[in-house]
């Protein structure tokens, strides 16, 4: 191997016998290698067979072989080799040959002056070659670029996006000459290649600003439901202390215990019911109200219309007696009576609920400026007959109403007399004539005995029923009190029996009464009133004497119209 500037050389020994070569690296045996030196520019192989004096002949062999290669790349297998058809064939396919070469002899800076013998295309960079030791530059394509970078027109673009499912992106990807953008999603920051900082996500401040949002609002409605079903647990407590506290209890085992007809028709009213019926005590329900308490008018899911009494106030102590009053009440069965369809003992006070009757009261009648249309003689004795049948009958159960008064004498549609509101009622022990109470009662219906006593009897009930008709025969309230002139002030009931003892009758009662009855019905129904109206309870008479003379004066009255 040769030069223009030397020559090198290696020779390969053989012995007598080939088989005595062995495989392994060329070191001389069978087989020589040397290294082209850097710098070389050209070179050529002169292959020549050697005999030396020693030696007559070497193994006849019919050719040799000299090729340029990668020293790692071949493998000499000794003796095998020598015969071997396919050695060429072998070399050439498994040891490349490597060459290192450089383009002229000048660096680039120098070459580029010369465009005509410049060797680097377009897109292309050019290296200068400093291992050589002779100068020369290498052209290689610019990243993003690929080709011939010695050829027209020199490297083209790379499109890194072409293939998807090998994108150098994380995202979407958009090539540029010799280069390629990434970007990323909504939501996230970096330079979107796999190579490079990717694609990370913003600190979500909207997502977190929603989820502190709605976490806050799950929280309330958590916190809210919590308060609400402990609200509720409170409320059904409160519901069941009060139910006991009320007699609740006595009630159930009463029912329980009496299987009678009437007494399954007792319904006790859960306050849910109440509250449903009347619009949660709306004052929109309210129909009247007194001083034992208020009356709502309710419709039951049955549409049956109800009247549910709200009491103001209940003494504790007499909660068994209140049961049992309850139960009897409940029992009565009269047709000018208010039937007791029910109680609710869910309250803090214990809730009535009565038939509804809805044309209004006595006292609203009789005291309109304008004459009621069916004020008359006939209708008056009607409902003065009816009013005392019915408290007669509350007598002999025995019930003490103990505020009798126009404003609980209720009118139905046909103006048939409905006795209410027992709320102050008393029932009397058998084998007792009274009983000795806090006095409880209307100013102006008060029996004066039991004022100035606290003794309650039937004829405390009579007075008041006196003073109603009283009432009913003037169309005067039963007390007026005037600050600013003291003779117009004056109590009904003391005013009619001074008019009777002075034989003032005429003058105190109504005119049409004066005109339709005869002098003789009206004495004697003033004389009865006179009698009801006894400063003592032993001059009165019984409610059934009352009834009773009340009814001989309807039926003449029938017999005459």
């Amino acid at each position: 191997m040769d030069s223009s500037n030397g020559g090198r050389s290696c020779t390969a020994k053989c012995k007598a016998e080939a088989t005595n070569v062995v495989a392994g690296e060329c070191q001389g045996i069978g087989c020589c290698q040397d290294i082209i030196p850097t710098g070389m520019r050209s070179f050529s192989v002169t292959l020549d067979q050697v005999q030396t004096n020693n030696t007559s002949t070497i193994f006849n062999q019919p050719c040799g072989y000299a090729f340029v290669g990668d020293q790692e790349k071949f493998k000499f297998r000794g003796a095998v080799d020598f015969d071997d058809p396919n050695f060429v064939k072998r070399i050439i396919t498994d040891v490349p040959m490597v060459l290192d070469w450089v383009v002229g002899d000048h660096k680039c800076a120098q070459a580029q002056q010369d465009r005509a013998s410049y060797a680097c295309q377009q897109n292309t960079t050019c290296t200068d070659a400093t291992e050589s030791g002779i100068g020369g530059y290498r052209c290689s394509c610019r990243p993003g670029y690929q080709g011939n970078p010695y050829l027209t027109p020199g490297c083209s673009d790379v499109n890194e996006c072409e293939d998807p499912s090998n994108s150098p992106c994380y995202n979407s990807c958009i090539n540029t000459q010799g280069n390629y953008t990434c970007s990323c999603p909504s939501g996230h920051s970096g330079d979107g290649r796999k190579d490079g900082t990717g694609c990370n996500p913003h600190f979500p401040v909207l997502k977190f600003a929603l989820g502190i949002g709605f976490g806050t609002l799950f929280l309330l409605i958590g916190i809210s439901w919590l308060c609400l079903a402990i609200r509720k647990r409170r409320g059904i407590k409160r519901k069941e202390i009060f139910f006991q506290k009320n007699g609740g209890q006595l009630l159930k085992q009463l029912i329980s215990s009496n299987k009678e007809d009437d007494m399954e028709q007792i319904k006790v009213f859960t306050m849910r019911e109440l509250k449903v019926a009347t619009q949660n005590f709306s004052e929109k329900s309210i129909v009247g109200q007194g001083g034992y308490g208020t009356v709502y008018m309710g419709v039951l899911p049955n549409n049956e219309t109800v009247a549910v009494k709200k009491s103001k106030f209940m003494d504790q102590s007499q909660i068994e007696q209140f049961i049992n009053e309850l139960v009897i009440l409940a029992r009565t069965r009269h047709p000018n009576v208010v039937r007791l369809l029910g109680c609710c003992l869910e309250a803090e006070v214990p809730l009535l609920v009565y038939e509804f009757i809805s044309n209004g009261t006595l006292y609203d009648h009789i005291n309109r400026t304008e004459e009621p249309s069916w004020y008359c003689w006939t209708n008056c004795l009607r409902i003065a007959t009816e009013s005392a049948n019915a408290f007669a009958y509350l007598h002999s159960i025995p019930i003490i109403h103990r505020d009798i008064k126009s404003a609980n004498i209720l009118l139905d549609d046909s103006y048939i007399t409905k006795v209410s509101d027992f709320g102050a009622s008393r029932l009397i022990p058998l084998n007792d004539t009274h009983l000795s109470t806090v006095v409880q009662g209307t100013l102006g219906y008060l029996d004066p005995e039991y004022f100035y006593s606290s003794q309650l009897t039937e004829k405390s009930d009579v007075y008041s029923y006196g003073v109603v008709l009283t009432e009913l025969l003037t169309r005067a309230r039963p007390i007026l009190i005037d600050t600013r002139n003291e003779e117009r002030s004056y109590n009904l009931a003391a005013y009619f029996v001074k008019g009777m003892e002075e034989g003032n009758l005429f003058n105190i009662l109504d005119s049409k009464l004066v005109a339709e009855a005869s002098q003789e019905q009206l004495f004697s129904i003033a004389k009865l009133v006179q009698k009801c109206l006894s400063v003592k309870g032993e001059d009165r008479p019984t409610m059934k004497k009352v009834a009773t003379e009340l009814e001989e004066l309807w039926t003449l009255q029938s017999q005459t119209a």
